[in-house]
């Protein structure tokens, strides 16, 4: 983590010169002072001030201190100043909330040069704020809770002032529901994807509740991990009224799989929906990774309720 911006160079480099070696302390003063340079600029002003190493060298230090990329460097400025995104210039502040698109909906490990051509392209630009906070927001509250999250925070980790937070989402709770909201029709969209390739309704139901229990425990964006636990959700009676067309709709879906089953006369066909959905809905409480995989766990259900277990 890069030292305090409220600290002087000389102090910073006082405390650095204590606890780190010379050139990584000085690759790391310049990682706090230009984060936006490269390891080969750095590696070059080093040179200029009589220390000699590598472009690689360089990156193996900012690797250590997980600084690798310019919006790792960037982030790790707000995050150590309490004046959070305010205490970048413009352009930082630019650079930062366009690299971190690159990293949370893209979700690859990207290299300082792939970085570079996703800045230079200005995709984050064309993505938006918006996009940026809802992933942000779902990271957040899928790890600290809804009560433990605060618009200050999600400003912070996003790279934006609160007031950019504040210009697209109303209220914290605003900000919550949106998410839920998107989440439940990407989960929706995703579903119909799975089953579009099958004609056996047996099949198809199993494809559907894959997708569904994924999305609670192997989910790999955010917001489709905020998703899948809402998707049990029973509290935030004012969340649910909010969500209700988005849930009605998914429920539907479900419903329409389970008429498309060849059931005996005598099954309740809404008792077996909520039955699957129930049991479904809790398995983010028992699951674990290195056990069963979503889609052994939906087959085994699955199995039991059309062969029995007798």
């Amino acid at each position: 983590m890069l030292l305090s911006m409220k600290q002087t160079r000389t102090q910073s480099s006082k405390i650095v010169a204590d606890t780190i070696k010379p050139v990584e302390a000085e690759i790391l003063l310049i990682a706090q002072d230009h984060p936006e340079l490269g390891q080969a600029a750095v590696a070059m002003q080093l040179e200029q001030s009589g220390i000699a190493v590598s472009a690689s060298g360089v990156r193996y230090i900012w690797k250590k201190h997980n600084l690798e990329t310019a919006v790792k460097r960037l982030q790790a400025i707000t995050v150590a100043s309490e004046q959070g995104a305010a205490v970048l210039t413009g352009g930082q502040q630019r650079l930062l909330e366009r690299g971190l698109l690159s990293h949370r909906l893209i979700q690859e490990d990207m290299t300082e040069e792939q970085e570079a051509k996703f800045i230079e392209q200005g995709t984050g630009e064309q993505l938006g704020r918006r996009t940026i906070i809802l992933n942000v927001a779902a990271d957040l509250f899928s790890k600290q809770g809804y009560d433990g999250t605060s618009i200050r925070k999600i400003a912070q980790q996003a790279g934006l002032l609160p007031g950019s937070v504040y210009h697209h989402f109303a209220s914290k709770e605003d900000l919550y529901i949106t998410v839920i909201k998107e989440g439940l029709r990407g989960v929706a969209a995703a579903v119909q994807a799975a089953v579009a390739g099958s004609t056996d309704p047996w099949e198809r139901l199993e494809l559907a509740f894959t997708v569904h229990v994924a999305n609670m425990v192997g989910a790999s964006t955010p917001i489709q991990r905020l998703t899948g636990h809402s998707l049990a959700l029973t509290g935030h009676p004012g969340v649910l009224a909010e969500t209700k067309e988005e849930r009605d709709a998914y429920e539907n879906m479900i419903r329409q799989l389970i008429e498309d089953l060849p059931l005996a006369a005598r099954v309740d066909k809404t008792m077996l929906r909520l039955f699957l959905l129930g049991a479904t809905n809790w398995v983010y409480l028992w699951y674990q990774e290195d056990k069963r995989k979503p889609e052994e766990i939906v087959a085994s259900l699955v199995d039991m309720v059309r062969l029995g277990v007798e």
